[in-house]
């Protein structure tokens, strides 16, 4: 078990798999600050391990993938701190976890309501258990879905779809969500786990550069990241060429390169 700084979210590391799991399951799995910024350590860590193919985030228990942001860790803050702190922070953790090199599969055992749904959206493939439920209540509370709810839901789940959720309050069963695209799979209850073991290990028997390289790819068809994607794939055909070598040697001889 990996040290993510925050016991209420795992990381493990099984050969070409990478899990992390959410134990709050008390308080279904809400996030607070503290384990907003272990998610965070989780991505990086992740990202770092050279091994890793393809990772998978779940909850414990069975009622609740993430029921969102603790709001008791939110409701007092000032608005400067719920902006630029609480908002700000949220997005840089689950940018970290949308960005991953690797694939991310999310396994819904439970329900994923607002900032869950949002976390549930960073992965690239999503299980659902057939008892779960997704929507976006947060308008209900007079506050915005904040960690991409209005962005990379849309562009992951079609704006109407966000629409019916986050301004007419509609919360889609399991099988609702897929008809809707909103998750991939249903299975029953606590198959989720078995299933995106299966799906993983499929993910990990491909070519792992193509595979990441396309992730890539696709992530900035959807605007997710198309300045890091375009750089971080010419820079590795760059890499490769015989011109790097032929410019790091004139560099160390202290002579014109020549190309």
């Amino acid at each position: 078990m990996a040290d993510t700084g925050d016991s209420r979210v795992w990381l493990s590391i099984g050969g070409a798999i990478a899990t992390i799991v959410l134990a709050r399951p008390e308080k279904l799995n809400a996030l607070d600050y503290g384990m907003v910024q272990a998610l965070e350590r989780a991505a990086l860590a992740i990202e770092a391990e050279a091994g890793v193919r393809v990772a998978i985030i779940t909850g414990e228990g069975g009622k609740s993938f993430c029921a969102g942001g603790d709001i008791e860790a939110w409701a007092a803050l000032s608005p400067a701190d719920f902006g630029l702190a609480w908002v700000r922070h949220g997005h840089r953790a689950f940018d970290a976890l949308a960005r991953l090199r690797q694939p991310l599969i999310a396994v819904l055992n439970g329900h994923a309501l607002g900032g869950g749904l949002e976390l549930a959206a960073t992965a690239d493939l999503r299980i659902a258990e057939e008892h779960v439920k997704l929507g976006a209540p947060e308008t209900g509370l007079g506050i915005i879905p904040g960690w991409s709810g209005t962005q990379r839901a849309v562009r992951r789940f079609g704006p109407q779809t966000v629409r019916r959720m986050a301004l007419a309050g509609e919360v889609f069963t399991a099988a609702e969500g897929l008809a809707l695209g909103l998750v991939d799979a249903v299975v029953p209850r606590e198959q989720g786990m078995p299933a995106a073991i299966a799906m993983a290990e499929r993910v990990a028997r491909r070519g792992p550069l193509a595979t990441q390289a396309t992730k890539m790819l696709i992530n900035a068809a959807e605007g997710e990241e198309t300045e890091r994607a375009l750089e971080a794939l010419a820079g590795a055909v760059a890499a490769a060429s015989a011109e790097l070598q032929e410019g790091l040697a004139a560099f160390r001889g202290k002579r014109t390169p020549s190309f």
